[in-house]
């Protein structure tokens, strides 16, 4: 019997790293499906005050979608098998942080993929994980090793 896994693809949005992870599993044929936080950012942002009314003040604007946007991540979240968040390297990505901090919580299995200039202030982050990665190759590989139990 065939056990569909659940991952999580939490991190930055600014590079093709998800779609490589997704065409990586295709190619190896495993039995994942992917979810992801809203990618497109201008909806990401504004997705609050579009739906919900506009807010004179900044904090309130991220507010509102900070709100609607974790519906979506603590369910997919709290749902998935295993949880990979990308730490880019043009933007501090604290809500990646919060992410893979929520999942640890959660006692979901953590992979984290970063560079090395990343190391030190990721030193806790890649504590909790139980696989810390660099390349989108190297996530598929554990996800074929684990899913199918070969090398």
């Amino acid at each position: 019997m065939t056990t569909n896994w659940s991952v999580y693809l939490s991190g930055e949005i600014h590079s093709d790293w998800r779609e490589q992870i997704s065409s990586g599993a295709m190619k190896a044929g495993l039995p994942v499906t992917f979810h992801a936080p809203v990618t497109d950012h201008a909806a990401s942002d504004d997705c609050g005050t579009t739906i919900l009314g506009a807010e004179e003040q900044k904090f309130w604007h991220d507010r509102k979608g900070a709100g609607l946007n974790a519906i979506r991540t603590r369910t997919l979240l709290e749902k998935s098998d295993i949880v990979v968040v990308r730490f880019g390297e043009k933007y501090k990505q604290w809500n990646a942080a919060f992410d893979a901090g929520y999942a640890s919580a959660l006692g979901k299995p953590l992979i984290i993929m970063h560079q090395d200039e990343h190391q030190h202030a990721l030193k806790e982050v890649d504590g909790a994980a139980l696989a810390v990665t660099k390349t989108a190759e190297e996530v598929v590989r554990i996800l074929d090793y684990v899913i199918n139990g070969k090398l």
